[in-house]
């Protein structure tokens, strides 16, 4: 008979392989980021010196840091928006009706569709004369003719916004999957145990259902925020920075691949990562476990 020690090492010898992989690809990474962060990095000959915290003083004061920094904290806006849609879809479609299978898939769609095809149809979507501008001319929500063409992708007071409108379309269907999976452990019995008790939709879905989805709704946010602060191909895609919609991983890029300065790039995704950290512990403690 096996003591508790073996079973030990038996675990830790099935996660071997997983935390083999995770060290390589995920620890090592961050913690050579780190130590580029405080270093200047030649990309000739691999060698770093260490120069006294000058890429954060450099941030500190550079207005296009700020500028992206601030663009991505602005995207945080997409947050409550695609959780509460999400969540509320999810609801819909948790329903037992005709149908319910396509319009799963149809919300689905989007999301295995490859961000640079799925953002050459949105540019066109956005063009001046684009179906966008179409509609909203129909409708008459804008003038008629060229007075009515808008500029979506290059005004800088809207294109922001018009790429996190395709953040939305592109990442609902994966947090309705989410959500959906957390309605359908919710037990029957409890939804008709208030509807005996004369609870109407409103209080179910806010008595019952918000509260039994709580831990989805921090995973789903959780994630929702750390893919806000991360945003970088919608951007190259859709407006390649360009229309104040430069965000702070796109300045990372920048002063990576096309400036070289690697130590720079790290510095400037360790402040990304401070800002995620600090957001992840906010909601773990409004969205997280009462102990």
């Amino acid at each position: 008979m096996k003591n508790s020690s073996s079973y030990t090492g038996i675990a830790y010898l099935f996660l071997a392989p997983a935390l083999i992989l995770m060290g390589i690809f995920t620890f090592w990474p961050v913690g050579y980021n780190a130590y580029l962060a405080f270093n200047d990095y030649s990309i000739s000959d691999g060698v770093a010196t260490w120069n006294n915290f000058a890429h954060f003083k450099y941030i500190y004061e550079e207005e296009l840091f700020h500028q992206a920094l601030k663009n991505s904290l602005l995207y945080l806006l997409i947050v409550p928006v695609i959780q509460v849609a999400a969540l509320l879809v999810a609801k819909l479609v948790n329903n037992k009706l005709p149908g319910m299978t396509f319009f799963r898939a149809a919300f689905y769609i989007p999301v295995i569709t490859a961000v640079s095809i799925a953002g050459v149809v949105w540019i066109n979507v956005y063009k001046y004369d684009g179906i966008l501008t179409w509609f909203l001319q129909m409708i008459h929500v804008i003038p008629q003719g060229s007075e009515g063409q808008v500029d979506w992708l290059g005004n800088p007071d809207i294109a922001l916004y018009g790429v996190m409108l395709f953040t939305f379309w592109k990442g609902i269907g994966w947090f309705m999957v989410l959500y959906l999976a957390g309605l359908q452990a919710i037990p029957k019995e409890v939804e008709e145990a208030a509807i005996l008790d004369g609870a109407n939709v409103f209080q179910r879905f806010w008595k019952i259902t918000v509260p039994m989805v709580k831990p989805t709704i921090l995973l789903c946010t959780l994630m929702s925020t750390i893919a806000a602060l991360k945003t970088f191909q919608e951007v190259i895609i859709l407006t390649k920075g360009q229309a104040d919609t430069y965000t702070s991983l796109f300045y990372v890029y920048d002063q990576a691949f096309r400036n070289y300065n690697f130590g720079r790039a790290a510095a400037a995704g360790l402040v990304v990562t401070f800002f995620c950290m600090i957001l992840a512990a906010i909601q773990f403690r409004f969205l997280g476990e009462k102990k």
